[in-house]
């Protein structure tokens, strides 16, 4: 079945579905649209709107969480755990990946030094709790030496950093060795580094500075 994915260049979310993609060693077709300028074709796939959408032969399917379930349903290896209590323990921190793209979300476009520090407060608190987390794992992934969707999903998270890190000044990752130690596994990972294109950091500096907000302003100024 031929395999085609929507995306946007910057979207987190089609980021996990591309690793998860590249993990099973699939082959696929990347579409990047302008969620600025939404073709009327994509519209009729994604009733929210949004990326990423995985058209499977005549058949459209939206969110990357149900794409990845997808996935996993269907094609081999196998990236969550076979046992159903690890396995909903693992989407559980998916969704704790996703309410940390919040979080960013929410930094970027902070409008004044409050919503500012509520931002990086919310990150450092995430932060702090995946550090208790993986404190009985050897690593160097979620899971020990196990890639799974929860890599995949937290890739994209951590990737933000590589970029903001330079202006965000809040010593984040200051106290969490584990998760600094993730992030690098992470950021080597074949699959997570190639799930952008090589312009992604200059992209990404440009979408948050044109968001108007305090972090946009220091990345204008650090530039």
């Amino acid at each position: 079945m031929q395999l085609k994915l929507i995306s946007h260049a910057l979207c987190p979310y089609v980021q996990r579905a591309v690793i998860a993609l590249t993990e099973k060693g699939v082959s696929y077709e990347r579409i990047d649209i302008d969620l600025r300028a939404k073709p009327t074709w994509f519209l009729s796939m994604s009733p929210l709107g949004k990326t990423p959408v995985l058209q499977a032969g005549d058949n459209a399917i939206f969110e990357s969480a149900v794409i990845c379930e997808y996935l996993e349903d269907t094609i081999a290896p196998a990236l969550h755990p076979a046992d159903p209590l690890s396995r909903a323990r693992h989407r559980a921190w998916i969704e704790f990946a996703s309410a940390m793209l919040n979080s960013i979300w929410q930094l970027y476009t902070a409008r004044d030094a409050d919503a500012y520090e509520r931002a990086c407060n919310a990150l450092a608190a995430s932060i702090r709790q995946i550090e208790n987390t993986l404190a009985a794992s050897d690593g160097p992934y979620f899971a020990g030496d196990r890639f799974s969707l929860v890599d995949a999903a937290f890739g994209p998270v951590f990737r933000y950093f590589d970029v903001l890190d330079e202006v965000i000044d809040a010593g984040l990752f200051d106290a969490a060795p584990k998760v600094r130690a993730w992030r690098a596994a992470l950021a080597r990972r074949p699959s997570v580094r190639n799930a952008v294109s090589a312009d992604y950091p200059s992209l990404l500096r440009e979408f948050v500075i044109g968001q108007g907000g305090v972090l946009g302003t220091r990345l204008a100024a650090f530039a």
